[in-house]
Order: structure tokens, then sequence, then C-alpha cells
């Protein structure tokens, strides 16, 4: 049944996951600049292909940034060609190129080989006749916020490193917040989002369909030896924009950097680009003066001009995000899959077994009606839960959970009323057969064991999902 599981969740993130997008082609100079098609080795021998824009009227040997971009398979070249043309009209050299497919899925991806990925565009940049190989660094954007700096960690031919919308927290932690947020702008609180979503998540991590959910990004940081310039929007919608600034330089600091400099842009989204309804979409511009601040902070780092530990006033958030552990071991995806196996067995087999005895003609007394309910409210929780919680999930960031009241949906309260009743119907059965043990068939006890021994399962289970928690 985990492996069943496993296919369920993998094939609904499949869905869920940006197409693998073809090779590009080659990017057309932007007025002022030149594009300079060319290829690099990423990790394990990939052929990766990019383009070096700069400016036409450039004097001297250039700075330069390697562009990595947020999650997705195959992103090509042209998502970041906004940002690559805007600092190259700047004064410095930029290099996009289009992300790896290989090995990258909805479930499946290394921030280690993406990092090696950057610092083969970093090699090719350096390489450049007309780039100053001394100052070539790194900027990453969103998912790249974590590649970035590990590349940076890595080796000292990073000169520096930006992050954009950035994270210095575990991904599912950012995960969590963000899937949160779409709930809360529906008038969500309460269990389904502090225990329903957050489980989920973890759930999917144990059974690996959540790649690099415990990733280290604090001691990645730790590593980091250049400067950093950190960026963030402040309608931000997916990267908790108060939370991370200060694990950022928690992080820096614990490893003795302090030449880092924060940035917000309060009406900016997640990439720094203007919004028009408060973070929902993303419009073409760059924030007004982001594409300056890139240009000045790279001019001054890789002058010598180091920031010490430069900071402006923090964002606000409309809610915190929260730390989230591995699962406990009686949380685990084989505890999940053998307690939806007893739920399914036990509650649906006490009225299977009154069918099959009525169809042959033998009935039994029930020792208690509240028996029946038990069996009927405790199967659809649970199953309610499993389809609701996926069909959440597959709704995308900003799903309609239906009608909130007090905070809760509907169909939420609708599973929270069926546990309590399943409760209720359990403690009343487990009262009504101590009363009649004496007269009770030896095959009845067995239906009934089975059925309450799932019933008192499935308390902490109910518990554990939020069904008995307001």
């Amino acid at each position: 049944m985990t492996a069943a599981l496993t296919l369920i969740v993998g094939a609904l993130l499949s869905a869920l996951s940006p197409p693998a997008a073809s090779a590009a082609g080659p990017v057309p100079a932007p007025a002022g600049l030149t594009a300079t098609e060319v290829s690099f080795q990423g990790f394990g021998g990939l052929t990766l292909r990019g383009t070096v824009l700069a400016p036409q009227q450039a004097r001297g040997p250039l700075p330069g940034v390697v562009l990595v971009t947020g999650s997705g398979a195959g992103v090509p070249r042209e998502h970041l060609l906004t940002e690559a043309t805007e600092f190259a009209r700047r004064g410095l050299a930029v290099l996009i190129y289009d992300k790896r497919s290989a090995g990258y899925t909805g479930f499946r991806r290394s921030y280690s080989e993406l990092a090696d990925d950057a610092l083969g565009a970093v090699r090719e940049l350096r390489s450049r006749p007309g780039v100053d190989p001394a100052k070539v660094g790194l900027w990453g954007l969103s998912e790249g916020g974590w590649v970035a700096p590990l590349a940076a960690s890595r080796s000292a031919d990073a000169a520096f490193v930006i992050v954009v919308g950035g994270n210095a927290m575990t991904p599912i932690r950012q995960q969590v917040w963000n899937e949160s947020s779409g709930l809360r702008r529906a008038g969500v609180s309460g269990s389904l989002i502090d225990r329903g979503k957050r489980n989920f998540a973890r759930l999917g991590a144990d059974a690996g369909l959540f790649a690099e959910a415990f990733f280290d990004a604090p001691g990645v940081l730790e590593r980091v030896r250049q400067p950093v310039l950190g960026i963030w929007g402040g309608r931000d919608l997916q990267t908790p924009p108060e939370d991370n600034p200060p694990l950022f330089a928690r992080a820096l600091r614990r490893g003795g950097n302090t030449h880092y400099t924060f940035r917000f842009f309060p009406e900016a989204d997640h990439g720094v680009h203007v919004t028009p309804d408060q973070g929902l979409t993303r419009g073409e511009p760059l924030a007004p003066g982001y594409a300056d601040l890139v240009g000045s902070w790279v001019r001054d780092v890789t002058s010598g001009r180091l920031p010490e530990a430069d900071t402006a006033p923090l964002p606000e958030q409309d809610h915190p995000s929260v730390a989230i552990a591995p699962s406990p071991w009686w949380a685990s995806a084989w505890m999940q899959t053998a307690a939806l196996t007893l739920f399914v067995v036990a509650f649906a087999g006490y009225p299977l077994v009154a069918l099959a005895r009525r169809l042959r003609g033998r009935t039994v007394r029930p020792v208690s009606r509240w028996a029946g309910l038990l069996a009927g409210a405790g199967l659809t929780a649970a199953a309610g839960l499993v389809c609701y919680i996926f069909y959440l999930m597959a709704a995308g960031r900003y799903p309609d959970p239906g009608p909130v009241l007090a905070g809760r949906p509907l169909p939420w309260l609708g599973l929270q009323g069926l546990a309590a009743a399943a409760v209720c119907a359990g403690a009343a059965t487990a009262v009504s057969w101590r009363r009649a043990a004496g007269s009770v068939p030896v095959a009845e006890r067995v239906r009934l064991g089975l059925l309450l021994t799932a019933g008192a399962v499935f308390v902490p289970w109910a518990v554990y999902w939020g069904l008995l928690v307001p």
C-alpha cells in the first residue's frame, strides 16, 4: 500500500510540475547589448547551452554574473531575459542558460547537481573575452537561492552571491508556508493548515516524493565566504520575506561572514517584478531600482568595498513559517499505511460481514447499533481526509477549499463531525460489549474486537491529522 501511495502522489506531483522545456534557440541581442551563444559542461558532463549578454560599448574587463533560475525542469534561458537585459545595461556581463531536465522531475532533483551546473557556467563566463575572471559571481532566484550559495560554498571562483526570493530554511518549511498562504487567502485557519497540510507534506517527504525536503540551507550559508546580497519583494507569496533575512544573517554570521546586504521592495512579487494584484500576478518589468541596486552593489564588492551587516527594515508577512521536522516513527509513511489498511479492513469489513450473513440467512443480533455508526463514520472520515487533502494539493497554489465557516471549510467541518461521531460511537460500542460480554458469540467477539481496535487507533490518528483538533 505504501507503493500505491507513492504512485498516486507521484502522479499528482508530476501532473502539477511544469513540463520540461525543449532547448531554446539563440537569444536576439536586445538594444544596446551584444548576445553571444555559449555552451559548457555541467554535472556529469551534461552539455548546457546559454547566452552571454553584455554592453556593446564596454570599456575594459567587465564584472560578470551567472543567473540561476528557480524550480522547474528544463526552464529555458528566456525565463530570465528581463533580468539579464537590465543587469547588462548596468554594465555587467550576464550569462543565462537552459536549465537541465535530465534527472530533474517533480519528485527527484539534486541541488548538488544544479550547483555543479552553475559552477560550470561560472567557469565559462570567467573565460570569456572582456570579462574580469576575478569579478564573476552568482545570482539565484527562488530555488536558485538554495543552489547559488551551495555553488559558492564549493568554489572561490564565485566572487559574490545574490539571492532573490531566497530561503535560509528547509524547502519543506517554505513549501508549507507557500501552500498555507493560498488557503489563508481563502479565509482558512486552524487544524487543516496546522496539521493536515503540514503532516501531508511530511508524509510526502517520508515516501521520497519531496526532493531535498530537509536541505540544510543554514549549514551551506555557514560555509559561504563571499559577500552576499539578499533581495525580497514585500508581496512575495511563495517565500516568507520577513522570516528569511534573519535566518540568512544568523547562518552567515555563524560562519564568520558579516559582508552581507539585505534590501526589500515593498510592492514587488517573489521575483522582484512589479505586480498589479499584491503578488498574485507577475508583471514583466522589474521593480524600480532593483537592477540599479544589483549593478551598483556588484561594482562595489568587486572593487573591494564590502558591506558590513547592512540591512533594511523587514517587510511584514501575514503569517509566520513554522519549522518542520521529519515524521516521528509512529507517524511515518509505513505506520500511516498500516493505520489506513486497518481502517479499511475493520470499518469496511464490519458491514460487509453483516451483509454476507444476511444473504446466507444467518443473522446475529448486533451488540450495539453504535458499532455500525463507528464503522461508517470512521471509514468516511479517514477516506474523506485523504481525498480532501489530495484535492487541495491537486488544485495548485490557490485552491478553492469550499465555503468557510469560522476559519474552517465546510468539507473539513464535516470530516471533523464524522471523526467526533466515530469516537463517541466507539466508546458506546465498548460499553455495550462489556455489558453483554457473556452472551456474545466467539465470531462476533473477533469482529467487534477488530472494529474497536480500529476505533482505538483512529483516535490518535485523527488527532494527528487535525480531525479532532479545532
